[in-house]
């Protein structure tokens, strides 16, 4: 195989993973965009309890796949695990639309989930085998961008078609499909299944001996390397602590990451704001999101991880806190929105940047998705007590008041990781500053 070959093809990874993220944007805010819709006209007999149990086991899908789905990447290869969960979620996605109520609406939700939540992780997984060192930062929030670029693009979608609702699902199942022949037939074999491999047949090995692999998939040392990693490999020195830390910061980033964006458009309806307001204000949001990518990855690889999440997270609860005050002026109120999204999504990222960073290559898939599948708790939580205080009537300011002490929580549990983690011997340390 010549190196020219290998050069053009290695664009693939980046914009295929970029791809599926944009379909995670997708889920992220594609309920917070027909919840309004579905609870005013009660289409399937919707209401505020129902919406909230729609918002929640969708959840409980994703959490499950990023938990249970996405360390099975780590066993069999990136590449497939990504096809099959797209083709997944995209059936399911597209049989929304023939949902006879909110039992089997919330179902097909849940099916769907299960194949979407092993995504990120086993994307941000890829994407970092192929990172040079010191890029972990750039290379997670990056490929981020995905994610809010496809929420951005749902929301500004949902303001063209609602009230017609089930053409939201419709855009998502089919851009899934669409997206499935590619990664198929372009997505490289993935760097974990030849980790394990003596160096010449490594370099045999199409795609593993591309010029940025051997930087960041170095080849393991020892019986560890050899055998099939697990979630028991957390519980083992020195993972503990940071497993628990970043399980705790996880939790909080995606309450607050899916408790915005399923249930903005209605807290801003509370506070008196129009519907079609409330989808701008969501569509801002993500916007913010985007360029909190592009900073956040920046200044994480240039200062370190642990020092920008711990910022980010700060920030957020303090701008998050000040959107509980009513503003007037629509200028303003969208300045606000936007700069709560700057730091609310990327904190989050960040943590996921930081797990590539402390944890050696046999292992990032399972950490991922431990930090994912922990985090969707927190997302599963985030929606569920939004939606409690919007039946309650108590939404605003409450709600922001709950994402603000979220966002401490976050910091607090982040101040206690170690700023590197040395593993155990042959495998390498944390990359660069944290």
């Amino acid at each position: 195989m010549s190196t020219p070959s290998l050069e053009n093809k290695s664009r693939w990874p980046v914009w295929l993973c970029w791809l599926a993220m944009v379909l995670d944007g997708f889920d992220l805010v594609v309920l917070g965009t027909v919840i309004p819709t579905l609870i005013k006209t009660q289409d399937l007999g919707f209401d505020a309890v129902g919406a909230t149990f729609a918002a929640t086991i969708s959840l409980v899908g994703v959490g499950l796949g990023a938990l249970f789905i996405a360390p099975l990447s780590d066993r069999f290869g990136r590449r497939n695990l990504l096809v099959a969960c797209v083709t997944w979620f995209s059936i399911f996605t597209i049989a929304v639309v023939f949902a006879p109520n909110v039992a089997v609406f919330g179902t097909f939700r849940l099916l769907a989930g299960v194949g979407l939540g092993a995504c990120l992780p086993a994307a941000l997984a890829y994407m970092n085998d192929y990172a040079p060192a010191g890029s972990a930062g750039k290379s997670t929030t990056r490929t981020m961008t995905g994610y809010h670029a496809g929420a951005v693009a749902t929301a500004f979608l949902a303001l063209m078609v609602i009230p017609d609702w089930r053409t939201m699902f419709v855009v998502g199942g089919v851009a899934g499909f669409a997206l499935v022949p590619f990664l198929w037939f372009k997505l490289p074999e993935t760097l974990p299944a030849v980790i394990s491999l003596p160096a010449p047949v490594r370099a045999a090995v199409p795609g593993a001996a591309s010029s940025t692999a051997p930087a960041t998939v170095p080849k393991e040392a020892g019986p560890a390397a050899e055998g099939r990693a697990g979630f028991k490999d957390l519980g083992r020195k020195p993972y503990p602590l940071v497993a628990a830390g970043v399980a705790v910061a996880s939790f909080m980033g995606l309450l607050l990451v899916y408790g915005l964006n399923t249930w903005l458009p209605q807290l801003m309806s509370s506070a008196g704001y129009t519907l079609s307001a409330g989808l701008s204000l969501l569509l801002v949001l993500n916007v913010g999101a985007v360029v909190g990518l592009v900073v956040a990855g920046i200044l994480a690889d240039r200062h370190g991880t642990k020092k920008i999440v711990l910022l980010w997270f700060a920030l957020s609860a303090v701008f998050l806190a000040a959107l509980s005050v009513k503003i007037q002026n629509e200028l303003l109120l969208n300045a606000a929105v936007f700069v709560t999204g700057v730091f609310v999504f990327s904190s989050q990222v960040l943590v996921y940047a930081w797990v590539s960073q402390l944890f050696p290559a046999r292992l990032r898939g399972t950490a991922l998705g431990f930090a994912a599948g922990v985090g969707r708790l927190g997302a599963i939580l985030g929606p569920a007590v939004t939606g409690t205080l919007v039946a309650a009537g108590i939404a605003y300011p409450w709600g922001f008041y709950v994402f603000a002490a979220a966002a401490v929580l976050a910091v607090a549990a982040l101040v206690l990781v170690p700023q590197a983690v040395a593993a155990a011997a042959g495998k390498r340390t944390a990359v660069g500053p944290s």
